[in-house]
């Protein structure tokens, strides 16, 4: 009994623990439950139409597609090029599974063979597609790859997503033809006509800084066309740019270092203890040694004509003598110093045929070539020695050459210039005469080769180049970066534009940069400064420093955009002018008496204009331009009738029909229901898919899973 009592005394105790328990496994759930939605956000890129796209098959997929795109494709243009592809499949495939669509095992047979007829592996002998190749390939990636096999599971889905999606393509095409209703419509539009009288009133008449546009007016506007204003969230910033750019000083220097190699030097030697004699660009011989070993950029040893040549050669060094030395002079980001090595009389194209003896190691070599190089130099020999006796015989061993293209051709390469073969061959066409035969090792193989024609002679130069790229020297590169620590924390407690302005930085703005993102204008890819911004530690007003190619940026978070309706400050570039041409076309309105066009034309000090034959499939009005509201109007109204006051896209108009022209009627309309019909066909084409992305539910995770 005495604990009863106690229990009874301290009812009111036990309530509230009890409460308390119940309200912390409660939030323990939630917790749990949050967690696990984090969790989900993060190792799934994207639920479209309740499909999950994983992160790990993502990723997967843009590493693939990455290697398939090449070096100059950056990871997050793989990734939008993937996310594209999964949500078209997403979308699709949601409308398949709704109408049964699937590819059977015969049809996708069929269409691996359409895809893959051109592939040399999957041809028998006959150059026909051999299906037992094909099973052939796959069992070999199935037993020895299992990544190589997964990309061709890959490759067969989005074969068969492709058939099946120009499948349900065509079926859409063909519920979307035009009637014959549609088509005296279309007719009419276009064979309908009038003939107007009118006075535009131009909104430029009207100066713009007269019409005030205020903030509230930009607000009132963005809430009355909301779905026009929706935008995602994004971040507005300034920064201000340090490049590493050789200043003058770094400039008189490699100028000044070309200058020294020009002339002779005396140097001391160590190991002789005595003064030696080493010579300059001016008197060396061996100018491929001395450039290469000099240079930025390599020797080149080509004849140019002065066509080819720089403006600053050609009229500087071509006619100068062999020996002959320039600079150092600027150009194209480098300073040089070029010496005239040695000129010849060089036809500029030549014509030749050729057969290609391919070996083992070589370009041309195929999995057939078995030819050691010394057999295959063997071989040339014999068919040069042949076509030097008979020249006629070029046919009988032209099938020996494995330069497939030319042999369509009898194996004649036709006009080529000095530079478009690979030198050996460039060499021997045009430093012989026409007729000559030899034969010529290149990366490809032997050639045997004919000259058929040369062109007239004319005179080429070889010139040897030593080039200095201008580039920052480190005292420089060190100043910019002193700079740009300075300004980092002079505009970390002061005014990001007053400090800009004070050391006359120019501050560059940028508005709008979603989060997934990646190019800023000026910075090109920096995805580190997107991520920076949408961080939830950034605030705004945050500065901080970024290495970026050949320099720093010292960028500032200037505003945080949320999702919803745009701002009015970013609106304002777009509303402005619209709610101007709104005030103004009220200002026009209000002032206006006149109800003749004479009378307006009078009052508004402007003249009646004409335009004739106007029509409503292409409602442009001569002299006024693009106007479909006025067209429209003028359509409405009988002739010798004129309306009042409209509003266009140009100016207010009053407009008079002079002449009505009815379309003539026509026994049928077939051939423009049938345009009707093409023109619906085009459009499933063009914009079937976005209507139905539109109509889907797609939750992207993309930022939280893997930016």
């Amino acid at each position: 009994m005495a604990v009863l009592n106690k229990i009874r005394q301290r009812s009111l105790f036990l309530i509230l623990i009890i409460a308390l328990a119940l309200f912390s496994f409660v939030l323990s759930g939630l917790f749990q439950n949050g967690d696990a939605l984090a969790n989900k956000s993060q190792s799934v890129v994207a639920t479209i139409n309740g499909k999950e796209i994983s992160r790990e098959d993502f990723l997967r997929k843009v590493e693939f597609a990455q290697r398939q795109m090449g070096q100059g494709v950056t990871n997050t243009q793989a990734m939008n090029t993937v996310w594209n592809q999964e949500v078209r499949q997403a979308v699709m495939e949601s409308q398949y599974n709704a109408l049964g669509f699937t590819v059977e095992r015969d049809q996708m047979r069929n269409l691996l063979k359409t895809n893959l007829a051109g592939s040399p592996e999957f041809q028998n002998e006959a150059g026909l597609f051999d299906e037992n190749k094909l099973n052939e390939y796959i069992a070999s990636l199935k037993a020895t790859s299992a990544e190589a096999y997964q990309q061709w599971i890959d490759y067969e889905q989005s074969i068969a997503a492709s058939g099946m999606q120009q499948d349900y393509i065509n079926m859409v095409k063909a519920g979307v033809t035009g009637t014959l209703a549609e088509g005296k419509v279309e007719h009419d539009l276009e064979n309908n006509k009038v003939d107007i009288r009118y006075v535009q009133i131009p909104f430029s008449s009207i100066a713009d800084s007269t019409v005030s546009v205020s903030k509230s007016d930009i607000s009132s506007y963005i809430n009355n066309h909301k779905k026009e204003f929706q935008v995602e969230a994004s971040r507005d910033i300034n920064y201000v740019e340090f490049r590493e750019i050789a200043s003058l000083d770094d400039e008189k220097e490699i100028s000044t270092s070309l200058s020294g190699m020009l002339n002779n030097a005396v140097v001391y030697n160590d190991l002789t203890k005595t003064n030696d004699t080493v010579l300059g660009f001016a008197e060396v011989k061996d100018v491929e040694t001395y450039v290469n070993a000099n240079s930025d950029v390599k020797y080149d040893n080509r004849f140019l004509f002065k066509s080819a040549l720089s403006k600053t050669l050609a009229d500087n060094l071509f006619n100068e003598g062999v020996g002959s030395v320039y600079g150092p002079y600027k150009e194209n980001g480098f300073f040089k110093l070029s010496k005239l090595v040695e000129e010849r009389f060089l036809p500029d194209s030549a014509k030749a045929r050729h057969i290609l003896i391919p070996f083992v190691g070589s370009r041309a070599a195929t999995a057939e070539t078995t030819q050691t190089q010394i057999e295959a130099k063997k071989t040339a020999d014999s068919v040069m020695a042949i076509i030097k006796a008979n020249p006629s015989k070029f046919a009988d061993v032209l099938e020996l050459s494995a330069d497939k293209v030319s042999n369509e051709n009898d194996g004649v390469l036709d006009w080529f210039t000095y530079n478009a073969m690979v030198p050996e061959f460039r060499d021997y066409s045009f430093e012989n005469k026409k007729g000559d035969v030899g034969v010529v090792k290149t990366d490809f193989g032997y050639h045997v080769i004919e000259i058929l024609d040369q062109t007239s002679k004319e005179k080429a130069v070889k010139i040897a180049t030593i080039s200095r790229e201008i580039e920052p020297s480190d005292a420089t590169v060190d100043k910019v970066f002193r700079d740009a620590s300075k300004f980092e924390i002079a505009v970390a407690d002061k005014d990001f534009q007053a400090v800009s302005k004070e050391n006359n930085y120019t501050v560059r703005p940028v508005k709008g940069i979603e989060v997934l993102q990646e190019n800023i204008p000026g910075l090109s890819n920096q995805r580190q400064i997107v991520r920076w911004t949408f961080n939830e530690e950034t605030k705004v007003g945050d500065v901080k420093r970024f290495n970026i190619p050949g320099g720093y940026a010292i960028v500032q978070l200037a505003a945080k955009n949320e999702a919803g309706l745009m701002s009015t400050d970013n609106a304002s570039a777009v509303v402005v002018p619209k709610i101007r041409k709104e005030k103004k076309a009220a200002l026009i309105k209000d002032r206006v008496k006149a109800t003749t066009l004479d009378a307006l034309a009078s009052e508004e000090n402007q003249t009646i204009k004409t335009a004739s034959s106007i029509n409503m499939k292409n409602p442009t009005i001569s002299g006024a331009g693009r106007e479909p509201i006025i067209v429209g109007a003028a359509f409405g109204l009988k002739e010798g009738e004129t309306s009042k006051l409209i509003v266009g896209a140009n100016g207010v108009y009053m407009v008079e029909v002079t002449k009505v022209s009815p379309a003539v009627e026509l026994e049928n309309y077939q051939a423009f229901a049938n345009r009707v019909g093409q023109q619906k066909a085009n459009a499933v084409n063009t914009k079937l898919f976005e209507a139905l992305k539109d109509a889907s539910e797609i939750e992207d995770n993309r930022a939280e899973s893997v930016q």
